[in-house]
């Protein structure tokens, strides 16, 4: 037992600890400790570092442009080449079908989606920072890249006569499908162009923290809207209802409208189809999350779909049989590359830089999950540079944007891909579909295609079930996903995105407009200061408030603090002075009149005289020469007690008011300004302000304000609270003799002159008025 105490007993010692220090305000630390002055870099230095070149540096720059450099050298071969055969074999059977599919939501030829899903990988490999991402298309931005097409190439542009038509709308117009598709591929190859010369200049100028402005919330809502946006789009296809391609605010409600109106004209084939590849995906999709410990390699049912589809198709004729929709042409090979329409830059410079910065988001949100999980580190600039030359070098092949698909991904990493290895042999077997098997694809149906779309949107319609989770433990999150994910149903999905991004930072705003703040207690014996309503053994000391303000201070929010220190002190300063400004001009005419006499002990009535003081707050100022005797008198005015007029004056129980700064991490020149009048302020009627637990940039942007003066000095800021309440404690034990409770003013009976008082809230420029007015009285 005695061993036991003995163990326990440095624990004990450890629980406690005691202090004995000066108590130290700015000035005083200032003294002991000799502040080490910033020794900035100067220009000449800075040249000289950034322009120095040695064969080390030249090679960490190229490592950091090509980041190829750093792994391929370290790649294991005997360790990791199987497995990312392996995952580049299932990744890119995944992606080719996926390229397909993805297609249809640019509205392009599908062929076009397989070019998508092979040239962004080519550059990323060498460019690249994560070992596990799938380049590649990616649904939202899809879709994005879609409604900018259909905006500037919409159906009713290459309207025709029926005599040179190749296709029609399904409504007895005849349009040119051909030069339609054409124009198309032209806009999104463009777009996709420029998207990427918009990701190099960001990842130029190392704005790569832009990203951190699309929380979490933000982009939660953004894609489920986007989900219900694709979901809407491969309805019709699944159906296989021709509708006008509707584009901008309530598109989707149109869209919506005319599919219902013609769901009459529904094809059975397609949609059984559609419906059969939509159920299988899911439940298999299902089984591999259930029984992915036991299941080695993910059961490719995309692809197994396909081939299944393909062949009922051909067997069947169902092209010619039931009027399905088939793929019909796939082109092999590849097409020669094109220059951009650089006219059409100006037209989609806005979708661009939002389609930019979305795609960038999902990549790297993406790309940091399996850097975490694998502990290595990318490089957010870095990554902005190497999908902006993916999508420059890709759009010069007709292709669409490029990011990452989080099922694509999650097959390269769960077949066990290691590196980009397993990307680029993916892409392989990409290229084997583009120059050998896209013939053989031309049997499938749209429907199965849109099907496979549809179920790989399962993923972001779960987002849904986020929405109580953030409800409970931020009701202002929750309110961003929701406000996000109805803008961008509403608006579409660039103007949603905006929406939501300006309704995000309208949240941080109002948040340090109108921050936390309270009145804060000791607990006693200790130096700890929590909230007076939180904690029930919190203890204000006797005349002190202390307020803390959990904000920057600005120009916004400055009322706010007012607000607040009126709250916590449980008066107006400025009110306390005028109404005491006006009861001292009560005095002083009473005593002209010989009602009131003034003695060193205070003011009394003569005797024999009816005590005509208490006078009606609104009489009329009488200027009148009363000739009373000269004689000065030293009085003594306690103004929280009653006095002889009737005036009615807050009581003020507080002589000190510390403000603790502590979460104050910058003030702007509105700010600097009205805390200095507030100490002036409660100056007036002797409580004094002091300052607490305030960081060193706040002093040192004082000191460049010109904040501190005569009256202002540094004494009156502390290192922390519990400071500033042991000085107080320390000078109110001096001053007990002072009598500090009165206040002392001398009054001239001779005084003939009027003196003028003015009750309204003084500007910053009139409180040396004012006091000068309360020394001609009290002289």
């Amino acid at each position: 037992m005695a061993a036991g105490e003995r163990a326990e007993e440095p624990l004990a010692e450890l629980s406690h600890y005691v202090v004995a220090r000066p108590i130290y305000s700015e000035a005083g630390f200032q003294e002991e400790n000799e502040r080490r002055p910033p020794l900035p870099p100067t220009l000449r230095e800075r040249a000289q570092a950034a322009c120095r070149c040695s064969r080390k540096r030249a090679f960490q720059i190229a490592r950091s442009f090509l980041p190829i450099l750093e792994w391929l050298p370290n790649y294991r071969v005997r360790e990791w080449l199987l497995s990312d055969v392996i995952s580049g074999v299932s990744t890119g059977l995944v992606a080719t079908l996926q390229g397909l599919a993805y297609a249809l939501l640019v509205a392009v030829p599908i062929g076009y989606g397989l070019y998508s899903a092979f040239f962004p990988i080519l550059t990323y490999f060498f460019l690249g920072t994560s070992r596990h991402i799938s380049v590649g298309p990616f649904p939202v931005v899809s879709l994005m890249v879609g409604s900018v097409v259909l905006s500037m190439a919409p159906d009713d542009n290459f309207l025709i006569d029926g005599s040179n038509a190749t296709g029609t709308n399904g409504t007895g117009i005849l349009i040119d499908t051909e030069s339609r598709d054409a124009q198309r591929v032209l806009i999104a190859s463009t777009l996709t162009f420029l998207v990427g010369i918009l990701q190099v200049i960001f990842g130029v100028l190392q704005i790569g923290f832009i990203v951190r402005y699309l929380a979490d919330p933000l982009v939660g809502g953004f894609t489920t809207a986007a989900a219900f946006q694709v979901l809407v789009s491969q309805l019709k296809i699944v159906l296989n209802v021709s509708t006008k391609n509707y584009n901008g605010v309530l598109s989707i409600i149109y869209t919506l409208t005319e599919t219902f109106e013609k769901i009459g004209t529904t094809n059975i084939a397609d949609l059984v189809a559609g419906l059969l590849t939509i159920f299988t995906c899911m439940v298999v999709k299902e089984i591999n999350d259930r029984f992915k410990h036991r299941i080695p390699i993910p059961i490719p049912i995309e692809v197994i779909v396909t081939i299944i589809a393909t062949g009922i198709s051909y067997a069947a004729d169902l092209e010619k049989k039931y009027n399905a929709g088939i793929v019909k042409s796939i082109p092999r090979g590849f097409l020669p590359p094109e220059p951009p329409d650089v006219r059409l830059f100006s037209q989609m410079i806005a979708a661009s830089f939002s389609i930019a910065i979305v795609a960038y988001a999902i990549a790297v949100s993406v790309g940091k999950v399996y850097a975490t999980k694998y502990d290595y580190a990318i490089d957010g600039n870095q990554e902005f540079i190497a999908f902006g030359l993916s999508n420059i070098f890709s759009g010069a092949f007709s292709c669409f944007v490029a990011t990452t698909a989080l099922s694509r991904t999650a097959v390269q990493e769960s077949t066990g891909g290691k590196t980009q290895v397993a990307g680029i042999i993916s892409a392989g077997i990409v290229l084997i579909s583009i120059v050998a098997l896209g013939k053989l694809l031309e049997p499938l149906q749209k429907s199965v295609l849109a099907a496979v779309v549809i179920a790989n949107l399962k993923g972001m319609f779960m987002q849904v079930f986020d929405v109580p989770r953030l409800w409970r433990q931020n009701k202002v999150d929750a309110m961003i996903w929701v406000f996000t994910c109805v803008a961008s149903i509403i608006l579409g999905l660039d103007l949603g995105l905006l929406a939501g991004l300006l309704f995000g930072l309208l949240t941080v705003v109002l948040r340090v407009q109108f921050p936390s703040w309270g009145g804060f207690g000791n607990i006693p014996g200790t130096d700890i200061y929590k909230k007076v309503k939180d904690y029930k053994n919190v203890i204000e000391p006797e005349g002190v408030k202390i307020l803390k303000f959990s904000s920057p201070i600005f120009y916004a929010n400055i009322d706010g603090l007012k607000s607040s220190l009126k709250s916590t002190v449980g008066f107006d300063a400025v009110k306390v002075y005028n109404k005491r400004l006006k009861a001292l001009r009560k005095i002083q005419k009473l005593i002209k009149k010989g009602k009131l006499k003034a003695t060193k002990n205070g003011i009394i009535s003569e005797p024999g005289i009816s005590n005509e003081a208490f006078e009606t707050d609104e009489e009329p100022e009488d200027n009148e020469d009363l000739q009373v005797p000269t004689k000065e008198i030293e009085i003594q005015v306690d103004w929280n007690s009653e006095l002889p007029v009737k005036v009615n004056i807050p009581k003020v129980p507080i002589h000190s008011l510390i403000l603790d700064f502590g979460a104050v991490t910058f003030l702007d020149i509105v700010a600097v300004r009205s805390i200095k009048t507030i100490i002036r302020e409660f100056e007036r009627i002797d409580v004094r302000v002091y300052f607490a637990s305030y960081q060193d940039n706040l002093i040192s942007q004082l000191e460049r304000s010109a904040f501190f003066d005569d009256i202002v000095r540094k004494d009156i800021f502390f290192l922390t609270v519990h400071d500033a309440v042991l000085y107080i404690r320390n000078q109110m034990t001096y001053s007990d003799n002072q009598d500090p409770i009165f206040e002392k003013i001398s009054l001239m009976q001779e005084s003939k002159e009027p003196i003028e008082f003015t009750e309204t809230s003084p500007p910053d420029d009139e409180l040396d008025v004012q006091e000068e007015a309360m020394r001609r009285l009290a002289s």
